[in-house]
C-alpha cells in the first residue's frame, strides 16, 4: 500500500487534473511536501485522505488503488469470463449483477469506474441505463461498455448517442475488451 503519492498519481485517484492537484498543493488546501532539491511535490496519504474527505471525493479507491468495474449481464457464463479475466488482471475489483434493477443498486453502493453493461437484461435494455446515469451528475464520469449480439447500426449509435462510451458485438474477443477498458480508464500500461 502506497504512503506517498506524487502529484498525478493524487490527481488520477482524485479524478481531477494534475494541475488542480497542484494548485492545491500550492494553496495549501492539500498539504504536503517538496522533494528536496527539486520542484516535486509528493502528497502523505494521510494528507491525501483528509483532503478526499474535506472535498467530498469518494475515498474507497484510495482504499485498494484498484479501479472499479461492474459487470451487469444476465448471462452466468459472460459474468464469470469477465470476473475471471479481471481478477486475474490484478488493477481491477469487479462487482456483478444480473439485471437493470440490481446494476443501479451498486451502481450507488460501488460506484464504479466503468460498466460492462448488456444491452438485453431481463427488467431493462441498455441505452435507459446509460440515458439514466448520464443525467445523474454523480454518475457521468463512469466510462460504460455496451455488450450485444442482437443489435444493428442505428440501435449502436443510438446506444453511444445515449451515453454508451463503447459498443462490443457478442461473440467478442475478451484481450481487445480488456485492452479498451484500459484505455478509457486511462492506465498506464504494465501498472
Amino acid at each position: 500500500m502506497k504512503s506517498v503519492f506524487t502529484t498525478g498519481e493524487a490527481a488520477e485517484i482524485c479524478k481531477v487534473s494534475q494541475q488542480t492537484i497542484i494548485r492545491c498543493f500550492d494553496s495549501g488546501r492539500l498539504k504536503g511536501f517538496r522533494v528536496p532539491g527539486s520542484r516535486f511535490r509528493r502528497i502523505p496519504r494521510e494528507a491525501l485522505l483528509q483532503f478526499m474527505k474535506e472535498n467530498g471525493i469518494p475515498i474507497d479507491v484510495l482504499d485498494s488503488g484498484r479501479r472499479k468495474i461492474l459487470v451487469v449481464d444476465d448471462d452466468p457464463e459472460i459474468i464469470e469470463l469477465f470476473v475471471d479475466v479481471l481478477e486475474r488482471d490484478g488493477r481491477f475489483e469487479i462487482k456483478t449483477a444480473m439485471s437493470g434493477y440490481d446494476a443501479g443498486i451498486l451502481t450507488q453502493e460501488f460506484n464504479p469506474d466503468l460498466i460492462i453493461l448488456d444491452y438485453m437484461l431481463p427488467d431493462i435494455n441498455g441505452n435507459v441505463v446509460c440515458k439514466t446515469l448520464r443525467q445523474n451528475p454523480n454518475f457521468q464520469q463512469i466510462k460504460i461498455i455496451i455488450v450485444s449480439g442482437v443489435v444493428n447500426q442505428d440501435e449502436i449509435n443510438d446506444l453511444l448517442k445515449s451515453g454508451a462510451d463503447e459498443f462490443v458485438k457478442k461473440p467478442f474477443n475478451i484481450e481487445k475488451i480488456i485492452e479498451r477498458i484500459v484505455e478509457l480508464l486511462e492506465i498506464e500500461a504494465g501498472v
